[in-house]
């Protein structure tokens, strides 16, 4: 218990960064890869399994149940661009488990310009992102400790950039089916920046705490991720919103002059608005051993995506997992934006 103290202390230490929009680079880290951390709401950090492709959101997740599996996901995302995740995992015994990863995101093919206006040629955009996985128990505890080390690629026409990172997770789980785990995510640095002469860019930080749990006597699998666990305010200022509601400053304003009652149902609104951005919740119906359906709501991404004057269903998510022998598919559906969803696709082979 010492050690988990310890490792606690560590995250807790740890500064943090709020994700305002246009202040992060390599902000294709955030976006889930794998078809079942999609459905989810975007991760399943806190979800105990032999699915190779739950290391995607969380490192401690990676058990020896996972060992000789290779997963592989693909999505067709907004607009033309794709990417595809790639994962190994193999027991190391008494060593724990390792796991390899890979995941790329091409954004197609691009025509250049001049200053003029003319045309100059046509170039490439991409990300990518190798992943070294490790995991091990804590002694014969219920605990589970997990790194992922991240060496980052990324190039936009002759623009390159070039970074290191880490994921450290701790996971509980037990018997009954309850799953906590506490999560750091992309603590690194850039090496090499798109230019030179620049102030190096921030990774897109954060702390996540997940929980899960498995219903006695009942299909379902509930789970909660808080995210941005050491930032609280995650308001965004939308740059497209004429009318100033997602401005903070319209709450003072509409306040000032208003009763104790009306200016205390703003700030409950306020605080209340602010704490579900941190919020992912979903659930797993498990419908039998071998299929589930999966859907999850995110309220944040529901603020973040809408437009002022037209709403829709970009906070929920869903897809399902289906196994037949040693072949695992997996589907989401999530509405990143009022014209364009993403389909991800995963399938999953054990030797």
């Amino acid at each position: 218990m010492k050690k988990i103290a310890l490792l606690i202390s560590v995250f807790v230490a740890l500064k943090s960064f709020s994700q305002i929009g246009g202040t992060k680079t390599y902000r294709f880290l955030d976006i889930p890869m794998t078809a079942r951390a999609a459905a989810l709401g975007g991760s399943n950090m806190s979800i105990w399994g032999d699915d190779v492709n739950l290391l995607h959101s969380n490192p401690s997740l990676l058990n020896n149940g996972m060992t000789k599996q290779v997963g592989f996901n693909y999505c067709n995302y907004v607009g033309d661009m794709n990417f595809f995740y790639l994962a190994y995992a193999h027991n190391l015994k008494q060593n724990g488990t390792a796991a390899i990863s890979v995941q790329t995101y091409n954004y197609g093919n691009f025509d250049g310009y001049d200053e003029l206006g003319q045309k100059t040629n046509t170039f490439k955009a991409n990300d990518n992102c190798l992943n070294l996985n490790y995991a091990k128990p804590l002694a014969d505890s219920m605990f589970n400790v997990g790194i992922a080390l991240k060496t980052i690629i990324s190039q936009y026409d002759v623009y390159k950039s070039f970074g290191n990172a880490i994921d450290f997770g701790v996971t509980f789980h037990n018997k009954k089916a309850l799953t906590i785990s506490l999560l750091v995510k992309n603590v690194g640095f850039i090496w090499k920046d798109y230019t030179t002469g620049r102030e190096k860019e921030k990774l897109p930080q954060t702390v996540q705490l997940g929980i899960s749990k498995k219903l006695v006597k009942a299909p379902f699998r509930l789970f909660l991720v808080y995210d941005q666990l050491l930032k609280w305010n995650l308001n965004y200022v939308s740059p497209i919103d004429t009318t100033g509601k997602s401005s903070q400053l319209n709450f003072s304003q509409t306040s000032q002059d208003s009763s104790s009652f009306q200016r205390f149902k703003v700030k409950a609104g306020k605080f209340g608005d602010n704490f579900m951005r941190h919020i992912v919740i979903g659930t797993e119906i498990v419908l039998s051993k071998n299929f589930n359906l999966r859907v999850a709501y995110n309220y944040r991404r529901q603020k973040e995506m809408t437009l002022p004057e037209r709403r829709g269903f970009n906070a929920l998510s869903f897809g399902f997992g289906f196994k037949v022998k040693r072949f695992a598919l997996s589907y989401s559906f999530s509405k990143m934006a009022f014209p364009g969803s993403a389909h991800i696709f995963g399938l999953t082979y054990g030797w």
